[in-house]
């Protein structure tokens, strides 16, 4: 009679699982926009830059019709051409208005705003800082949407502190829409601290999705020995996702592209573990991360929710007709 094959007993994890997390309404809208691009005027369909940022997201757009370029200058004239969920600057438009395209604009309406807090700021004869990170297509796409030299870009507490201004009593300020919300905060009291004149945003800038994500990763930060949150290195709120989990009081956090990335000797000695998605990543990947744990331990599975969301962005009317 052959032995009995004994199964190690699975060791007991916690999954805190942070809600919302994943897709904003401004992601779903781009991913839509390029899916109902591709129906209307058939493949292929081009994007400048990738329409998010996520190589799972890009890829399945890919097996669609989709081809991803870098500038407007790698794409004929007779194809459709979308632009990024990041936005993009004025000369981008003019350019394919120029060589007659049909193009998309797949801006986030959130992004969009900023533009127009900028412009509204550049025509009152204010002097306009940015906080944000230097090369980030939203920050390059905003920078563009006006002269050069009308926007000074800040990213530290020291650049706040070190800004000299043209004249301080003109002067106004707007943010990328991704940033950590904590960190932004202290570059916006330097500043105002220095210039308490400087003109805000009528409603802050950073994004209601980004808020609420880095408050759902702070509820269970402090409960969490280890975060693991899903998203992509380009993709700055992941990015600011794993740097909220450390602040929040996680042993450790770590970025993932999707559960194929986990090194499990991160999980010695962990009990807890965080798990979230930056706003353009997809759920399935969440799903297949929690299915790996559960594979590994015995696991149990709380929700964490912050909040509900329930915003949603139009198509473009080309699109929607």
């Amino acid at each position: 009679m052959p032995p009995t094959e004994i199964t190690p007993e699975k060791r007991p994890i916690s999954i805190l699982l942070a809600s919302p997390r994943g897709f904003c309404a401004g992601v779903d809208r781009a991913i839509h926009i390029v899916e109902s691009a591709i129906e209307k005027w058939g493949a292929p369909v081009y994007v400048r830059h990738e329409i998010v940022h996520n190589r799972h997201v890009v890829e399945r757009l890919e097996r669609l019709g989709a081809v991803f370029v870098e500038e407007l200058d790698d794409c004929p004239d007779d194809r459709p051409v979308i632009f990024s969920a990041h936005g993009v600057p004025k000369s981008v438009p003019a350019a394919a208005r120029r060589r007659e395209m049909i193009f998309v604009d797949a801006t986030c309406p959130l992004v969009s705003k900023v533009h127009v807090e900028a412009e509204r700021h550049f025509k009152a004869g204010r002097e306009i800082v940015l906080i944000g990170h230097e090369g980030h297509p939203e920050v390059i796409g905003t920078m563009g949407q006006l002269p050069e030299g009308a926007i000074t870009l800040i990213e530290t507490v020291a650049d706040a502190e070190a800004f000299a201004p043209r004249d301080s009593a003109r002067l106004a300020f707007v943010t990328q829409t991704t940033l950590s919300v904590d960190d932004t905060a202290e570059i916006v009291a330097a500043l105002q601290r220095r210039f308490p004149t400087m003109a805000a945003p009528h409603k802050e800038d950073i994004c209601y999705a980004t808020t609420n994500r880095q408050d759902a990763v702070k509820e269970m930060g402090a409960r969490a020995d280890l975060v693991l949150v899903i998203g992509s290195p380009k993709s700055s709120n992941s990015v600011r996702l794993v740097e909220v989990a450390k602040r929040a009081g996680a042993k450790d956090a770590r970025l993932v592209g999707s559960a194929e990335d986990v090194d499990w000797r991160w999980f010695d000695g962990v009990r807890s573990v965080g798990v979230t998605a930056g706003a353009s990543a997809p759920e399935d990947l969440v799903e297949d991360l929690v299915a790996a744990i559960g594979a590994r331990f015995e696991a149990t599975l709380e929700d964490v929710r912050v909040t509900e969301e329930d915003v949603e962005f139009k198509l473009p009317r080309v699109l929607a007709e």
